[in-house]
């Protein structure tokens, strides 16, 4: 069960509008980090990601297990969505 939903994005990434839209379409909450906007949080987002790039998407599970999902990679998000 997802407690949380968190997508680290820039303005210029094609990915992470993707994200946004699927989970826009899904009705699933989640709260957006634009790392335009707040360049203080890239650094979380290169430690939870392993380097630099977005879309980084971030579930938090009601166990409080939190999961990575870096780009847009519905094979890993969708099962962690369920």
């Amino acid at each position: 069960m997802v407690k949380n939903v968190t997508v680290f994005t820039t303005n210029q990434c094609a990915y992470c509008h993707m994200v946004k839209k699927y989970l826009d379409n899904k009705n699933i909450k989640y709260d957006e980090v634009n790392l335009d906007n707040q360049p203080n949080r890239r650094q979380e987002a290169i430690s939870l990601s392993g380097g630099m790039t977005v879309p980084v998407t971030l579930v938090t599970q009601h166990d409080d297990s939190r999961h990575v999902v870096v780009g847009f990679n519905l094979s890993s998000l969708v099962p962690l969505l369920a």
